[in-house]
């Protein structure tokens, strides 16, 4: 097994970013540096249709750690965002930011009765397809069985939704997974090829992808890596350790994490709206070198320049979470083998440079 190189000094870290400053200038704002490379990832073939057409697009789970980047994306872009929730004033609440940028809110169970999801899906241009319960929380018997029915719940809710509809007035739906969906393993490299593992998660996300591909339109399905990002995700839990100096690896530290920066994650999103045919089929949502928990870890420990020195033993971690230890003490060796081929270019393809970035 090879490891993530995460030997390499701060110095050496900054040089393979992607803007170089002039000697005293001023560093630019996390903001400016995220919209250069932002601008660097899309595709010069797909820019100017992209610029020309506006969308109008549907989003489950769009109060999550990546609904609501992505709908921060959109609006910005200047499309259309109908948010569709179980609760649109909870959801308004949640989304204040968004909701005076025009979002419109959308409940399934509203008061009267109504079910207003298919009202807000006519006329989309696409959906995309996020909901779901945390995988992150402990899990029990009952909690699996929670995991399983919103997912399945919400898919199947948006597929009906969207079939009701007369072919030609289909969105497109963009729907996510996980690449739980291959088990896992320590030795092997899985592609969108590769057939699923046995465990829970990976008899989830079968379940989950089939809802999904009964829909009767252009459908991608996003199997997703480990998200990273403040606030929320991985690093949400790592960092404030970190920075407490207690950080360390979780369990052996060899198990492979197939991870994506959330802003790479939402341009891809974003791209299979903009392109469906293109982007059709099953795409994972990884950057194109994992690395391993040491890796993580260790550059977690640079790009914050605090030790590495207190690992988490497994069995503490599965006394607190059960069996969704294995969320983080096992992995996958996971490509975006769609995705390149489909001309999508990652702004942040080593983990040493998305920490970085992140912790900046």
């Amino acid at each position: 097994m090879i490891a993530a190189n995460v030997q390499a000094s701060p110095a050496a870290l900054s040089a393979r970013r992607p803007a170089r400053l002039a000697r005293g200038a001023a560093p630019p704002s996390r903001a400016s540096r995220r919209a250069m490379r932002c601008r660097a990832s899309a595709s010069e073939a797909e820019a100017p249709a992209a610029a020309e057409k506006k969308m109008v697009v549907a989003v489950t789970g769009a109060t999550g750690f990546v609904g609501k980047a992505l709908v921060e994306k959109l609006l910005a872009d200047g499309h259309e965002v109908r948010v569709l929730t179980r609760n649109a004033i909870s959801a308004r609440l949640a989304m204040p930011s968004a909701a005076l940028a025009g979002a419109k809110f959308y409940a399934w169970d509203t008061m009267s009765g109504a079910i207003e999801w298919y009202d807000a899906i006519k006329g989309c241009t696409g959906v995309v397809n996020l909901a779901g319960a945390p995988i992150s929380n402990p899990w029990n018997e009952s909690y699996k069985k929670t995991l399983v029915k919103s997912r399945l719940q919400a898919t199947k809710r948006v597929s009906d939704a969207i079939n009701a509809l007369p072919q030609h007035e289909r969105p497109s739906l963009v729907s996510s997974s996980a690449v739980g969906f291959y088990g896992i393993s320590k030795k092997r490299e899985f592609t969108e090829s590769s057939k699923p593992g046995r465990d829970f998660l990976a008899n989830l996300c079968v379940k989950w992808e089939a809802a999904a591909v009964k829909t009767n339109t252009e459908t991608t399905i996003v199997r997703t890596g480990v998200v990273l990002e403040k606030g929320g995700g991985a690093l949400g839990k790592i960092l404030p350790v970190f920075q407490m100096y207690g950080g360390g690896p979780l369990g052996k530290g060899d198990q492979w994490v197939s991870w994506i920066h959330r802003d790479d994650l939402v341009n891809l999103l974003v791209a299979a709206l903009e392109n469906p045919e293109k982007y059709a089929g099953v795409v994972n949502a990884t950057a194109p070198q994992p690395t391993t928990m040491n890796g993580l870890c260790a550059s977690v420990a640079i790009a914050t320049n605090r030790p590495n020195w207190l690992p988490v033993p497994g069995f503490a971690l599965k006394a607190l979470l059960g069996e969704g230890a294995t969320v983080v003490l096992d992995g996958q060796r996971v490509l975006p083998d769609r995705a390149r081929a489909a001309g999508f270019e990652f702004a942040y393809e080593t983990v040493e440079e998305a920490v970085a970035d992140i912790v900046a």
